[in-house]
């Protein structure tokens, strides 16, 4: 949209590094070749086997599910990607108004900014006003939440946007590449946990594009946490939108960073085998068709979430675009539950996946 290209990357005060940093993120993603070089989500490795009599008409598969108490269309989450600076408003109210006619749920972007003053409140809080149903998820990073004493900030974030959940994003390698970046984790796994026992909403727990280990997803379970995004790696690299940025007076960095991370297919297949099934699994990560919640969902996911190529859609062309790219993956996972004769997405979660190599 033409209108997200002209406010969305303008920063009202320069001098603050928060505000213009997210507004240079969003034309990144939307305007610049961020993705993975040398490394791919993992999904085509993986194939359903085909049904051939799958006994069921197509107008019968049934793609809704159940999310945080609401009921979507289908298992999709709009990942957060934006607030807290001037033209955010308008990027999240397109967002918000998407996510309502196609009856998704929808994640803000990190609310760091609020923590500091309510000068761009507005571009949070518009989500709720255009949305008022569809399930919506609060933002912040896991180093703030370790920093933070007093969690009433935290619920405030949470309360004035009316979020149905928090999600504590997980970012080492952004932080540790980015030129305002703050690498300090410690404490961070005692701060989550505190944060489960405290928050009247679900916490979850997500990385932003290079994944979550079956290692670190048991540490979190054991700290309380029944939400986790995987995020893998495979589809936006933070690492190279941060690599994009750094100036000449930044240290030179390994090229290698650019493609540091857990593939999604293998993050979910992962955390599904060391978790209990009560744990909820989002598959995030380079998702970019309904081909690939089908095949998320069957390794082991219970929802599945985007970001950039919405975000794309939206500013590279318009509103109907985006509302087209999300029914055509709308109707690429009917197909597949069709085609592998699951009416449900119970059904789908226990179909067969083989390896291309033929490996099970």
């Amino acid at each position: 949209m033409k209108e997200l290209q002209r406010t969305g990357t303008h920063a009202r005060d320069g001098n603050d590094a928060t505000v213009s940093r997210k507004a240079e993120h969003v034309r990144l993603c939307a305007e610049e070749e961020v993705a993975f070089t040398g490394k791919t989500t993992g999904f085509e490795r993986w194939e359903f086997e085909h049904n051939a009599l799958p006994e069921l008409n197509v107008s019968e598969v049934d793609t809704s599910c159940v999310f945080l108490g609401r009921r979507l269309s289908v298992p999709l989450i709009v990942s957060g990607m934006t607030g807290g600076y001037d033209g955010a408003e308008s990027v999240n109210r397109s967002l918000a108004r998407l996510c309502r006619q196609l009856n998704i749920a929808l994640g803000v972007g990190s609310q760091r900014q609020m923590l500091d003053d309510d000068r761009f409140l507005g571009s949070y809080t518009v989500v709720r006003e255009e949305a008022p149903d569809i399930p919506l998820i609060a933002n912040l990073g896991a180093t703030e939440i370790a920093r933070i004493q007093d969690l009433k900030p935290v619920h405030r974030l949470v309360d004035v946007i009316q979020a149905d959940a928090l999600a504590v994003h997980c970012n080492p390698l952004q932080e540790f590449l980015q030129p305002e970046g703050n690498p300090e984790f410690r404490g961070v796994l005692k701060a989550i946990g505190r944060l489960v026992r405290d928050l009247s909403v679900p916490v979850i727990v997500k990385e932003v594009g290079a994944g979550i280990s079956a290692e670190v997803a048991g540490r979190l379970v054991e700290a309380g946490v029944r939400w986790i995004d995987v995020a893998g790696a495979g589809g936006t690299s933070w690492a190279g939108v941060e690599m994009m940025r750094r100036e000449e007076r930044c240290l030179p960095v390994s090229p290698e960073f650019r493609n540091w991370g857990i593939p999604t297919a293998e993050a979910v297949r992962e955390v599904r085998h060391a978790v209990d099934p009560d744990v909820n699994i989002i598959a995030s990560g380079g998702i970019a068709d309904g081909v690939m919640i089908a095949k998320a969902l069957a390794l082991g996911a219970d929802y599945v979430a985007a970001a950039r190529p919405v975000l794309q859609a939206l500013w590279n062309a318009s509103f109907d675009e985006a509302v087209r790219l999300l029914e055509g993956w709308s109707n690429d996972l009917k197909g597949v539950m069709f085609l592998t004769g699951s009416r449900t997405l119970a059904d789908l979660k226990l179909q067969p996946l083989r390896s291309v190599a033929g490996e099970r």
